[in-house]
């Protein structure tokens, strides 16, 4: 029965790696449909274990507007109300 357990959760073991990633469910599958080959196994732990990528982050300058306090969009500046809901900034 331990057997059992240990090789089942070692099989999954690229599934559980990737269970907090966005491309869970495409390693999922490939560890199900082709976890059974070697080839497979190791493909979708190597993309278990891939990173994320890049995260691309917008920097606005602090000088470049004002932000609205009610509805919380960004006025450009010189400006004195707000573009989206008429408050004044």
């Amino acid at each position: 029965m331990t057997f059992l357990i240990i090789t089942t959760l070692l099989y999954f073991l690229p599934s559980i790696v990737a269970r907090n990633k966005t491309d869970f469910a495409g390693i999922l599958l490939l560890n199900l449909l082709l976890g059974w080959t070697v080839i497979g196994w190791i493909v979708a732990l190597i993309w278990a274990w891939a990173s994320e990528g890049p995260v691309r982050v917008r920097y606005v300058p602090v000088s470049s507007g004002h932000f609205c306090s009610r509805c919380g969009t960004l006025s450009p500046a010189r400006t004195h109300f707000c573009a989206a809901c008429g408050r004044a900034v």
